[in-house]
């Protein structure tokens, strides 16, 4: 059950010795967008391609227009993205601004949106509507753009698989003790999965995706070490003025 909050900045929310470290969503993007970048760029057309890299780094903008709120839970904490209802609003401004790069980028934004979004289904007028224009747009767009819909959709799974790569990582998912966790279906079919065989070494995946044998990826966070907010300006003030540092993770095969 989503807390019913306001419109709010999504953001990635973890509890770590130190406070509460956040990740904003839009940076959480950015990351999807640096792993899909270490995958061989002949899966797709040059243009494709990079309409999907587009897709990867995007697909988390146009929140709501920003008010100074962020969402706390009821007890006073920072909301994590997952506690956020969902926003109409934020979705098809998602997809309004991927409109005016072209019919493959919209394609893709559709199909998230739609994965995203389809068990929503049921629960709203307005949400049903949505979800039936974009399947009415993807089927539109792929016949004016006369692609398959098996090729669409192996493109597409690679833009959810480093979308879930992303997530695992900012959410510090990793399994302990070298066990491994199932990212994703890739775009070949085969189910990958993700380890850290000792402890702060670097990270294998398995089977090995990726155009080079070891890579860096980041993103930046913001720690807060205060725990419990009693507004949103506090909140607001608080992140403002937080320490920023980098969490990086290196990749061996």
């Amino acid at each position: 059950m989503f807390y019913r909050f306001l419109p709010a900045e999504s953001m990635i929310v973890n509890y770590v010795p130190e406070g509460w470290q956040i990740i904003y969503q839009q940076a959480h993007a950015l990351l999807a967008a640096q792993l899909l970048h270490q995958w061989p760029a002949s899966l797709l057309p040059p243009d494709q391609w990079v309409g999907l890299l587009g897709a990867a780094a995007q697909h988390d903008d146009e929140q709501p227009t920003w008010t100074g709120h962020y969402g706390l839970t009821p007890a006073g904490a920072p909301a994590n993205f997952t506690m956020q209802p969902f926003s109409l609003e934020q979705a098809t401004g998602v997809l309004r601004a991927a409109r005016f790069q072209g019919r493959w980028r919209s394609l893709l934004t559709s199909l998230h949106l739609s994965t995203l979004y389809e068990e929503l289904r049921g629960q709203g007028k307005a949400i049903d509507t949505f979800l039936d224009e974009q399947k009415a747009s993807q089927q539109q767009w792929r016949r004016e753009l006369k692609l398959k819909k098996a090729d669409t959709d192996r493109a597409y799974a690679l833009l959810h698989w480093c979308d879930r790569l992303s997530l695992i990582l900012c959410r510090h998912e990793i399994p302990e003790m070298g066990r491994a966790l199932e990212i994703y279906q890739g775009p070949n079919g085969h189910t990958h999965t993700v380890s850290q065989p000792t402890p702060d070494g670097p990270l294998h995946v398995s089977p090995w995706p990726f155009r080079q044998p070891q890579f860096e990826v980041s993103v930046e966070v913001s720690t807060l070490n205060q725990l419990q907010f009693t507004s949103d300006p506090e909140l607001s003030d608080a992140l403002n003025t937080a320490p920023i540092s980098t969490l990086r993770w290196e990749f061996e095969k």
